[in-house]
């Protein structure tokens, strides 16, 4: 298993993207956004997603030069159909926009469509928080195939579903929450094949209906659990919420096209916390975060971290020792870099 350092994966990335058709800002964005979560320790959306990502150019499912399209606009309000670009450029660009209009109008909402997969999406929010605002992010993907039960059932009718919430603070590291609605999200599916590792029960059923801990078994037919395990209703109820908010309102609709591509519909929200609160927000999440991490720690843990403090810690670490890349990964990038030209 290799490890490469962050500026040689990330030119890498950019030279492998302008070679697969992207304008050079646009390589240069979703390779920020994919080495950026490797960085983090979120490998399921790192470069990982590379060779899948130019699949789908390939194919002409991602159209790399595709700049947004606003729908309708009003001064707090952006609907945003992608034209089947880099989902990671046109989030970024709907997000931007977002922070700008919360700067006149306290709150802002967007929902885009038709975009291909957005990756790590902490990312978007974040933006939002470096300008000192709370923001949100939900994604679906569309009509393309399906990979969840809802709770009790044992056909995918649902996708992984992924919500994040992040606030602006003064730590170290960023005060967010970053999670699949599902038991796993599909991408660490991946990485566990990749790595040849079992996967905890709770996470799939197999074709059969019962618990596995084979992380192929979703190949097989069978099919991921919402988040919850036995408390699985709520996952499967906030999984609805995501899908309702990010698929339906945008009018991406729900089920399954077979003739779809996938789709990361989504929903946005920047709110101004100076509309609210009568204190120094920020000031007041430091302090809930200092006092939580007060808290005397349980049997087998050595400390309480606050959300997004894991993901810091890694990118400490990764910035300064490398990004470690699982040996299928690395085979499969380095067909990329033959088929380009390119050196890794």
């Amino acid at each position: 298993m290799p490890n490469v350092s962050v500026d040689q994966l990330t030119a890498f990335a950019i030279a492998a993207y302008e070679a697969a058709g992207a304008p050079a800002e646009h390589a240069r964005i979703v390779a920020a956004h994919q080495v950026g979560a490797n960085v983090v320790g979120h490998d399921s959306h790192g470069v990982v997603l590379l060779p899948t990502y130019v699949d789908r150019i390939d194919r002409g499912h991602i159209v790399p030069a595709a700049r947004p399209e606003v729908v309708t606009e009003s001064p707090a309000t952006l609907a945003v159909n992608g034209r089947w670009g880099f989902g990671p450029v046109i989030s970024e660009w709907t997000m931007a926009r977002l922070i700008a209009k919360a700067r006149e109008t306290r709150l802002a909402a967007a929902t885009i469509r038709e975009q291909s997969h957005v990756g790590r999406l902490a990312d978007y929010p974040l933006m939002a928080t470096r300008a000192g605002f709370i923001a949100m992010m939900m994604a679906d993907s569309g009509q393309s195939p399906k990979a969840v039960a809802p709770f009790g059932g044992r056909e995918a009718r649902l996708g992984t579903n992924p919500i994040c919430i992040a606030f602006p603070s003064t730590q170290a590291g960023p005060v967010f929450i970053d999670m699949a609605t599902s038991a796993v999200a599909a991408g660490k599916l991946n990485v566990a094949r990749a790595q040849g590792k079992p996967i905890p029960l709770g996470w799939l059923l197999d074709k059969d209906g019962k618990p596995t801990t084979n992380p192929s078994a979703q190949l097989e037919g069978g099919v991921m659990l919402p988040l919850g395990g036995p408390e699985g209703h709520k996952g499967y109820g906030l999984s609805f919420a995501v899908e309702t908010l990010a698929a339906v309102l945008p009018g991406l609709g729900f089920g399954v096209d077979p003739k779809g591509r996938h789709n990361d519909g989504t929903f946005m929200l920047v709110i101004d916390p100076a509309a609210f609160s009568p204190t120094d927000f920020t000031a007041e999440v430091d302090a809930f975060v200092r006092y939580l991490k007060a808290t005397p720690p349980a049997d087998g843990f050595a400390e309480v971290l606050y959300p997004g403090e894991i993901e810091h810690r890694t990118a400490e670490r990764r910035r300064r020792d490398g990004i470690p890349i699982e040996d299928t990964t690395w085979r499969r990038l380095g067909e990329i870099a033959a088929r380009f030209k390119i050196r890794i």
